[in-house]
């Protein structure tokens, strides 16, 4: 695959929290298409760490993240601001305004774009309002533009939190453990949305997450990490009992 087609690689990325405890150890990764990649394995082995490494949300200790030609650990802060409006983030705690509106949340997916007189006014161009409305339509959330965000479930949430993301014209997708919080069925509709969405786009998304059986329904390519490290970069189709046992450890939660 041609250079020019790499969105985002990642090498030998390291984050310690304490000195010479490193959560992340030596990563290497890359990421070439759409598609949705999810990333397994235990708590604790640093999958949020990486994923919040890659937007800075989290101070990487040493390493690259090259996205587009450009390495987010080397940028400034205005730099990092540029780039951060081209990297969507959906988070497991959702993260709307709850005294807001559906559509007021979904908009601010637009604040990096417009000036922040205008952002501190909610005022933006016709095109992104008329944006927004295609969106509440296709996370399912028509008729729901004015209702405000603390009166809706978790799953209606979720959606309002994809949809701000994909605001932001994103060129890569981050989800956060999106389904933690929710029931099976309603995890099951995110992560179709944002299959459907990322295909829609034609950018990757990269979803860190739990549910060992989510992952294999939804997900094009796995990456099971154990220890801070990468053990499994491969199809779900080759993720076997045996590698999964080793990604968490003991066989007991297989029975």
């Amino acid at each position: 695959m041609a250079e020019t087609q790499i969105h985002l690689r990642i090498s030998h990325l390291y984050k310690e929290y304490v000195s010479n405890k490193p959560v992340l150890k030596d990563i290497n990764l890359e990421v070439k298409a759409s598609g949705l990649v999810a990333i397994i394995g235990p708590s604790g082995t640093g999958k949020s760490t990486l994923i919040r490494c890659i937007n800075r949300l989290v101070e990487p200790t040493k390493g690259s993240i090259d996205f587009y030609g450009k390495d987010i650990v080397t940028l400034n802060s205005s730099a990092l601001r540029k780039v951060r409006r081209e990297i969507g983030m959906v988070f497991q705690e959702y993260n709307l305004v709850e005294r807001l509106t559906v559509m007021e949340n979904i908009l601010s997916g637009r604040l990096g774009y417009v000036s922040a007189f205008n952002a501190w006014l909610r005022r933006y161009p016709a095109a992104d309002i008329e944006r927004a409305y295609e969106l509440l339509d296709l996370i399912g959330l028509h008729g729901f533009e004015n209702q405000r965000a603390d009166s809706l479930s978790g799953g209606q949430r979720q959606r309002v939190g994809i949809a701000r993301s994909i605001m932001q014209s994103p060129k890569l997708l981050l989800a956060d453990e999106p389904t933690s919080s929710l029931d099976p069925k309603t995890s099951v509709e995110i992560m179709q949305l944002l299959k459907d969405l990322g295909e829609r786009l034609g950018i990757p998304v990269l979803v860190n997450m739990h549910d060992v059986e989510l992952a294999k329904r939804f997900a094009v390519r796995i990456i099971g990490m154990s220890d801070g490290q990468i053990i499994y970069d491969d199809s779900p189709k080759e993720l076997s009992d045996s590698i999964l046992q080793k990604i968490y450890g003991g066989e007991d939660w297989l029975q």
